[in-house]
């Protein structure tokens, strides 16, 4: 069985009825992670008195991005292939003010019972060659239908402002010379993230030293 994806031919695997089908469980997985972001930032807020994230963002991949990846890797363009291989078909972009943030609200996240993490890559404590900063995290929760209950992954990203804005311009950059910028550019945007780090660190003992003197 074969069903038309923005254009793409992609076979369908047997245990699943559609793509619609796979598109509602990672929808109906990003409300749920909405949900309890949410919950989480409004107790930080009762709590503390604080709100550790500025804003969230949700999408799920469209399967002519996932086809690619697919591909790219070396899988053949099915349904389950898209399950088993692709961790970010459902993304949550979470953005901080602070870098301390990032790792409360992973705390936070970790300690949800009905999640499950797999994989963490802290990009903070070990950026890429190109300078990218980022903590990603991919969890699986379940999501409950009328007649059965489907574990779905989520790649969540956790970065600040000031990360999220740098890596938003380097993937435009990257996005027009096709991945295979300029040696000169690539270095730039290398010093800008270097740039970054310094002035989240910055502005982490900033706030630090505020905190200190409201309490006093």
């Amino acid at each position: 069985m074969e069903l038309d994806l923005s254009g793409m031919d992609v076979k369908i695997s047997d245990d699943m009825n559609s793509w619609e089908e796979v598109n509602l469980l990672y929808n109906a997985a990003l409300k749920q992670m909405q949900t309890k972001i949410e919950i989480l930032n409004d107790e930080f807020q009762e709590v503390h008195k604080y709100n550790p994230i500025e804003h969230v963002k949700y999408r799920v991949k469209v399967p002519e991005s996932i086809v690619k990846k697919l591909k790219r890797n070396g899988y053949e363009s099915t349904i389950e292939n898209m399950v088993r291989y692709v961790n970010d078909i459902a993304g949550i972009r979470i953005i901080c003010s602070f870098t301390s943030d990032i790792y409360r609200i992973a705390e936070m996240i970790s300690n949800q019972k009905d999640i499950q993490v797999h994989t963490i890559k802290d990009y903070i404590m070990n950026p890429k060659p190109s300078g990218y900063r980022s903590y990603h995290m991919i969890v699986s929760l379940p999501v409950y239908l009328s007649d059965k209950i489907v574990n779905v992954k989520v790649e969540i990203q956790i970065r600040t402002v000031a990360m999220d804005f740098w890596a938003s311009l380097e993937h435009k950059i990257q996005y027009k010379f096709e991945g295979k910028a300029p040696a000169h550019i690539n270095s730039e945007l290398h010093e800008c993230a270097t740039m970054v780090a310094n002035l989240d660190a910055r502005m982490l003992s900033l706030n630090e030293e505020i905190l200190a003197i409201e309490k006093e």
